[in-house]
């Protein structure tokens, strides 16, 4: 079955940096457009970022533009999403998904930006 196993959350200082990994299987992940989305503590789940199959970057969040990477290891079934200058309203559960709008997700990864 699909499986998505988020990791590399944690604390961190306002201005530093995070890497999240998502760790797929069940799905040909090479054939698939996939997505990060996040929940703040207390609100709606929301967009990030989408990457196509191929590895060419789709979009990103206005609040995230310029800040956060998003990339894909096809070989390893794995994607990634590079987070630099954070602040505290990036503060977060962290998911990575299907960019087709399927609502399956993983357990997720908290991310704390906070001094």
């Amino acid at each position: 079955q699909v499986q998505f196993v988020e990791s590399g959350g944690g604390l961190v200082q306002p201005g530093g940096s995070l890497t999240l990994s998502c760790a797929t299987s069940g799905f040909v992940f090479s054939n698939t457009d996939m997505r990060w989305v996040r929940q703040p503590p207390g609100k709606a789940l929301e967009w990030v970022a989408d990457i196509l199959s191929a590895g060419i970057n789709v979009g990103y969040a206005d609040s995230v533009k310029g800040r956060f990477t998003i990339s894909r290891d096809n070989a390893k079934s794995t994607l990634f999403l590079q987070m630099d200058n954070l602040n505290s309203e990036d503060t977060a559960v962290y998911y990575c998904t299907f960019a087709d709008g399927r609502d399956l997700r993983g357990q997720g990864t908290q991310v704390t930006v906070s001094s």
